[in-house]
């Protein structure tokens, strides 16, 4: 292994860890209804544990309404108690083949909860960032002590590293503040 490929698997590594972040970030609910936030929960359908994106349809009519029109109606009951049992905080309305999820205004100390678990899920990313820095670091002590790098080399490559710890870090600050703006805002 190169310092170039070390560099180009952390950064990709590093990419990785952005876009969980990102997911994490879009199942954490805000006034503004988001598929991301009921996808994944788990309903018991046709005798197996399904996400519900599997089963249904799950759509955004207005800002604060999300539509789930599940493919088989008789799956209504299953997504509503899979819904009622992920506590999510909404209770679904049944009106036909259809469930309706209406978000409520949040309040200032359930927005301050959100807050507190998106820096959670920052700080995870972090970690998850400075792992994959310690991983680099390592194959680059590796390379040295198989005499398949100088010294300078190492320097070097640590250096690129360290920069590219650095803007990644400050990419989970940015995604971070973004989505604290969007929970405290009123």
């Amino acid at each position: 292994m190169t310092t170039e490929q070390i560099l180009s698997t952390a950064t990709d590594k590093m990419n990785k860890s952005i876009t969980a972040l990102n997911q994490q970030f879009s199942g954490v609910r805000t006034t503004k209804a988001s598929p991301a936030l009921v996808e994944n929960v788990e309903v018991e359908a046709y005798g197996n544990i399904m996400k519900i994106k599997e089963v249904a349809t799950i759509t955004s009519p207005e800002p604060r309404i999300l539509l789930i029109q599940p493919w088989d109606a008789g799956s209504v009951k299953a997504i509503e108690k899979g819904l009622l049992k992920a506590n999510i905080g909404i209770t679904p309305v049944v009106t036909g083949k259809t469930l309706r999820l209406v978000m409520p205004e949040l309040s200032q100390e359930r927005r301050q909860e959100l807050v507190k678990l998106i820096n959670r899920y920052a700080e995870e990313g972090r970690v998850a960032i400075r792992q994959i820095r310690r991983e680099a670091l390592e194959s680059l002590k590796t390379l040295k002590k198989d005499s398949k790098i100088t010294e300078d080399e190492q320097a070097s490559a640590e250096k690129n590293i360290q920069k590219l710890t650095d803007n990644f870090i400050t990419k989970v600050a940015e995604h971070t503040q973004e989505k604290e703006k969007e929970i405290m805002k009123v």
